[in-house]
């Protein structure tokens, strides 16, 4: 969308952020979900993955095609979960760490895990649906969590059983799941932790779920509309149609240089602010250069920064792409390797390029 820059105050930093996904259980099973790569733990140890209909229904969008070679494990709040941070803290410059799943809240030792990447001088936020975060939400707050992006999926419990799959489309039990997420965002606005909404359009089918969200949470929460990673171009449309449908008008341009992700701040006509997060097309120069997914049609993330895994044997992989997880290394093969200097200089090529491909009076650095 090089046409909404035009004009536009542009906001570029450098990548800092560290994704953790410290598990993998999550009690929706959204039709969507990427799993951060990794196959669904409980189906596959129960061989139900190609069985339809079976087991939770949950779904890994990717796992199919990306070459995994392991079953994720939640990460324990011990000396290994430390070591892991700090080298990957003083190899890539990490300054926040952002715990995904599965759903974090579910995790018995989340406030220790908190605990110990504060201990590091690591910035902590959390993606969550909210479903456990009003029981877990004060110890957190206390140990040092900053921010939570609620997954919302929608503002009623029909909206939310229909992204769901069979066995958990029941409206009774989407129900308790909104409830849930409700308490979750009041808590959070109690304790004083920072809160954001991200919203999912797999099409412009969604754009009256997406009204109802927006009228429902945008005076509390900072919106995010996403694109459906597996929905494409199809998806893209809808949220560009849906804010013109809006009357907003884009108003700023944030850049994270060294990672595909985007947003551009839109104002609605009564003055609120929602974004629109996407994804940029940047590439490892040389990891993705002879990828069998490095076109316009089948990269769907692009290069969006590294992640952190636990395997089923206690090690600590780091992955880079969830459409090739076959390039996940252990953390220690990592630290040393040439794959961590192409992050590196990616990440300063693209914060010079980015900063100087813009009137410079309006970069905000």
């Amino acid at each position: 969308m090089e046409s909404v820059e035009a004009g536009l105050p542009v906001h570029v930093e450098r990548d800092h952020i560290l994704r953790v996904k410290i598990i993998d259980s999550c009690g929706m099973s959204c039709t969507f979900c990427h799993n951060e790569g990794t196959p669904v733990a409980s189906e596959q140890r129960r061989g139900l993955a190609l069985r339809a209909g079976e087991g939770s229904g949950r779904v890994s969008i990717y796992a199919a095609s990306n070459g995994v070679r392991f079953l994720p494990a939640p990460m324990r709040a011990d000396a290994h979960f430390a070591t892991a941070l700090a080298a990957l803290r003083s190899a890539l410059d990490v300054s926040e760490v952002l715990f995904t799943g599965g759903e974090p809240t579910l995790h018995p030792q989340l406030v220790d895990l908190i605990k110990l990447a504060r201990d590091l001088d690591l910035a902590v936020s959390m993606t969550s649906n909210g479903e456990n975060g009003q029981r877990v939400l004060p110890g957190c707050a206390q140990a040092g969590l900053y921010r939570v992006n609620f997954s919302i999926f929608g503002s009623t419990p029909g909206d939310l059983a229909e992204v769901q799959s069979i066995r958990y489309r029941r409206r009774q039990l989407a129900a308790r799941k909104m409830a849930a997420l409700h308490n979750s965002i009041l808590s959070c606005h109690d304790l004083g932790i920072s809160t954001s909404a991200n919203i999912v359009v797999p099409s412009y089918e969604h754009k009256e779920r997406v009204l109802r969200l927006l009228e429902k949470y945008s005076d509390v929460l900072s919106v995010r509309l996403l694109n459906s990673l597996s929905d494409g171009e199809i998806s893209v449309s809808a949220i560009l149609r849906i804010l013109d449908d809006l009357h907003a008008r884009p108003v700023a341009r944030y850049m994270t240089a060294g990672t595909s992700g985007a947003r551009t701040a839109y104002l609605l006509p009564a003055g609120r602010t929602i974004y629109f997060k996407e994804i940029r097309h940047v590439r490892l120069p040389v990891t993705c250069r002879n990828c069998r997914f490095n076109n316009d049609r089948d990269c769907h993330e692009g290069y969006y920064g590294v992640r952190l895994y636990r395997d089923a044997d206690g090690r600590y992989l780091v992955g880079v792409c969830i459409q090739r997880m076959d390039l996940c290394v252990p953390v220690e093969e990592f630290v040393t390797s040439d794959l961590r200097r192409e992050i590196l200089q990616l990440r300063d090529d693209e914060f010079a390029a980015l900063a100087g491909g813009h009137d410079r009076s309006k970069i905000v650095q």
